[in-house]
């Protein structure tokens, strides 16, 4: 049985005249039962933030320092003080009187704070900033609390500040003048984070679907039709929520915040895709099958293989992130996969249940009707029924062009998308949680406080860790001799092992900046080359270097090691999907490296609008990857659902008759998926998270340009140069009798 035969057959079973209340029935009973028996995934989504390997340098240097030099006080949450012209004696008799009450009335978790409220107020100010505006007091919480407790706790202390303070000094523009106080440090990070989730899940979702319902009913120009696919993504997010819910309840998978955000627009749009794929074909068979369940079969069976081939392109790209060591990537994996193929199921058994239900009536007010119907329907009514056009005057010209001017379109596309790759090597990059956090965020506000009124190294010193088994060594002079370096602590040994030793390095410059980060390898060579010299053999394996400038630096070399990685690996399946499906090795290769020139030329534009357009300094770094991961797979579907109507056509037309046609038949409906792709990822400008705004931003671009630039010009322009060796090695590319027969 062929894939054709194998989609008739599954239509007959999803679209037949009573089996559809059977599909209908069996997808509401799944629903209901899912939810029932397993959580929702938003209800186990993980507030962990480690995010890199336990392999990584700066992990290893934390787990030893934990072990052999362990801090007491807890985790930190750093009150930034700050007043324009400078802290008064009122000021810091207030922070006196807040510590006190904090002493006396502990919040809940507390685990230690610093006795300034029997400093003196002397020696208070002697703490402040050099200018005299700020000052950083913490309070320290146990490691082992949840987020929703310890919010709870900066809520109890933000009462108690108000009460003292008798004014609210966490509002207002730092500029302004007054007391400002900021929660800073890992607490406060950490519930800003997950409070900027909370607070925009709902509008994402809601966003979402009015783009969607919107698009769709300015495309189809039909309200029913543009509920439909919306019904079938709620269906398909009713079984993939409490799934992906059991797994994470069982510990296969870790469910993170930003990923079910992405995966929820990936369901919409990719989804809305599909509905569209399959929609637009079977308003093209009602217009030449009376018969509507049968041109829904029909309509399954010769748009089935390649919504079923896109999706499982699709899929295998997104789980390949499951490669990574960087957890956010791997976090990615599982979900997005699962999305799509049960999304891919939906639209392949649900959605034609559904059609079959509504007939003709699903495309109200405009119907398409056979020619035969549209004549007796105007017979009964005495005047003449317009006939639904399947294709735009873009479909049209598009077709012709590519086969007319061939070599025009590919130089014109070359140059263009080329253009805009060459942008790429000169994109800056960031790794930094706070540089992800919008401005007025007020942890990001605290963290300003502190690097604008103290030395910059003291935001973030470095922690280095020896082993000298046993052997005199000296680091200090090393280290020092480092020009980004400020100081070097006396080192402190080891609780149950003495030949480790601990540093604490304060760096000169931004230990956020490229300069610091960069200087960490330095470092480590010093410190082993210093090691090896006392007679350390593999010294350095004997050094490690924790710190936030270390873990940035982790961070960059795990997610450059997972781009080198991912990328070739998501090649490899793309062309082998594509080779199983399309059987021609030079279709393959071709439709790769204008999905790659795709990619670049999506990242170069991305940078422009990121860049100068929302002046941002720097594109966050995990963009390149997941914008890599997201355009290749999408963009696979695309290709496959145009090539497939050129091969399809080819077995009884011309080529360029061929490419012509499944330019006309296909671009309609690509453009529309598109333009609704490119809306539901532009969605994410609504979140409050830079690299959500920013990954939204480039695949946006990236499936623009794919919609109107390298899937209806290019593609079909250099398989029309390309001729009939662009079926090779396939059994198409050898029927030249075929040719002849049309006069090509």
């Amino acid at each position: 049985m062929n894939m054709n035969q194998y989609f008739r057959k599954l239509g007959a079973l999803s679209a037949g005249a009573k089996s559809r209340w059977v599909a209908l029935a069996v997808w509401l009973l799944l629903v209901a039962l899912f939810s029932v028996i397993w959580p929702q995934v938003n209800n186990e989504e993980s507030g962990s933030n480690n995010l890199l390997p336990e392999s990584a340098m700066s992990v290893e240097a934390t787990n030893i320092a934990n072990e052999q030099f362990p801090d007491e006080n807890g985790v930190p949450l750093l009150l930034a003080w700050q007043r324009g012209g400078g802290l008064t004696e009122d000021d810091l008799e207030a922070v006196q009187s807040i510590y006190k009450k904090l002493e006396e009335q502990p919040l809940d978790h507390q685990s230690m704070i610093p006795p300034f409220g029997d400093m003196p107020v002397e020696a208070l100010a002697e703490s402040t900033s050099e200018d005299g505006e700020a000052l950083t007091t913490p309070v320290f919480f146990e490691s082992a609390v949840s987020t929703e407790q310890l919010e709870n706790s900066l809520n109890q202390l933000k009462d108690i500040m108000k009460n003292e303070l008798e004014v609210d000094p966490f509002g207002g523009d730092l500029s302004g003048q007054g007391l400002h106080v900021r929660l800073t440090g890992p607490v406060g990070i950490q519930t800003d984070a997950s409070s900027l989730f909370s607070q925009a899940d709902v509008t994402l979702l809601i966003a979402t679907v009015l783009l969607v319902l919107v698009l769709l009913i300015l495309l189809y120009r039909s309200p029913i039709l543009a509920v439909v696919p919306l019904v079938g993504v709620g269906f398909a997010y009713g079984i993939v929520s409490p799934l992906l819910g059991f797994f994470a309840e069982q510990g296969w998978i870790v469910v993170d915040a930003q990923a079910i955000s992405i995966m929820t627009v990936l369901l919409f749009g990719a989804g809305t895709d599909y509905c569209l794929f399959l929609v637009s074909r079977y308003r093209d068979e009602l217009q030449l099958e009376p018969n509507k369940y049968k041109a829904l079969q029909l309509a399954i069976a010769n748009s089935g293989g390649a919504i079923l081939m896109s999706a499982l392109t699709t899929a295998i790209g997104l789980f390949t992130l499951s490669l990574a060591q960087y957890a956010s990537y791997d976090r990615f994996a599982v979900p997005f996969s699962v999305a799509i193929l049960i999304m891919s199921i939906a639209v392949l058994t649900l959605l034609p249940a559904i059609l079959a239900m509504l007939g003709r009536s699903a495309f109200i007010p405009f119907v398409p009707r056979t020619e035969e119907m549209a004549k007796e329907l105007e017979r009964k009514k005495g005047k003449r029924i317009k006939r639904l056009k399947s294709r735009s005057r873009f479909s049209k010209a598009a077709g012709k062009i590519v086969t007319e001017k061939p070599w025009p379109v590919i130089i014109a596309c070359l140059l263009f998308l080329g253009g805009l790759a060459l942008l790429v090597p000169k994109i800056d990059y960031t790794y930094g949680v706070l540089d992800s956090f919008p401005d007025d965020m007020p942890s990001r506000e605290g963290f300003s406080i502190i690097s604008n009124h103290y030395p910059p190294g003291e935001i973030a010193p470095a922690q280095v860790i020896i082993d000298t088994e046993g052997n005199e060594v000296s680091i200090q002079e090393h280290l020092q001799s480092l020009s980004e370096v400020e100081s070097v602590s006396d080192p402190r040994e080891g609780e149950t092992n003495p030949d480790l030793q601990e540093f604490t390095v304060t760096f000169g410059v931004d230990p956020y900046s490229s300069v610091a980060v960069s200087s960490i390898p330095v470092m480590k060579e010093n410190i082993a080359a210093a090691l090896t010299d006392s007679g350390i053999e593999n010294a350095k394996d004997k050094v490690w270097i924790g710190g936030e400038t270390a873990e940035l630096y982790d961070t960059e070399e795990i997610t450059n090691r997972d781009q080198q990685i991912i990328i070739p690996v998501v090649l490899v399946i793309i062309a082998s999907l594509l080779l199983m499906y399309l059987r021609s090795v030079v279709a393959m290769l071709y439709l790769i490296v204008t999905v790659v020139l795709s990619y670049f030329s999506a990242l170069g534009l991305g940078w422009l609008v990121i860049h100068y357009g929302m002046g941002e300094p720097a594109m966050q770094g995990l963009i390149p990857l997941y914008a890599f991961v997201f355009l290749v797979a999408l963009g696979g579907d695309y290709n496959i659902f145009m090539i497939s109507s050129i091969w399809r056509n080819r077995k009884s037309m011309s080529l360029n008759q061929a490419i012509s046609e499944g330019v006309g038949e296909t671009s309609g409906v690509i453009t529309s998926a598109g333009l609704i792709l490119a809306g539901t990822f532009s969605v994410l400008a609504v979140m409050p998270i830079q690299v959500l705004v920013q990954f939204g931003a480039v695949t946006a671009i990236g499936v623009l340009l794919d919609t109107f630039i390298v899937r209806p010009l290019l593609v079909p322009a250099i398989t029309t140069v390309l001729g009939r060796f662009s079926f090779w090695p396939g059994k198409l590319w050898k029927q030249e009798e075929t040719e002849k027969q049309h006069g090509r």
